[in-house]
């Protein structure tokens, strides 16, 4: 068994239908308006700056954690992987987000993870 979710019926899994929730609601749907082609620049920057605090809310939620939920990769980290990489796509400076980004290459550096970002041509 991977145990990508913790037990149904705990806390952590609760916790965990936290995560699935702030990575839809706040970060994932976050994104859309950037590719708006209507969408003024103006308002693309207030959309950046909103993503940043959420992504800074991240970043400080793992420090101490190699994970979202703590030392078990779960499906939150798959999901919260896939979104913080967007940030590099979208040009949104993480820079100082050092907890988020050494979360971003712990992920990364799976090698299933590996293997399929390859497989998608999003590795060189």
């Amino acid at each position: 068994e991977l145990k990508l979710a913790p037990a149904a019926g705990t806390i952590e899994r609760y916790r965990l239908q936290e995560w699935l929730s702030f990575l839809s609601t706040e970060l994932h749907k976050g994104f859309a308006p950037l590719f708006n082609p209507t969408a003024t620049d103006a308002f693309k920057e207030t959309v950046v700056e909103k993503l940043k605090r959420r992504f800074g809310w991240m970043d400080r939620q793992l420090e101490g954690r190699d994970f979202l939920m703590g030392s078990q990769f779960t499906v939150a980290d798959a999901y919260g992987f896939t979104v913080a990489s967007w940030t590099d796509r979208m040009k949104i400076d993480r820079s100082s987000m050092s907890h988020l980004g050494d979360y971003v290459e712990r992920v990364a550096a799976r090698p299933c993870v590996e293997t399929a970002m390859r497989a998608e041509g999003l590795l060189d």
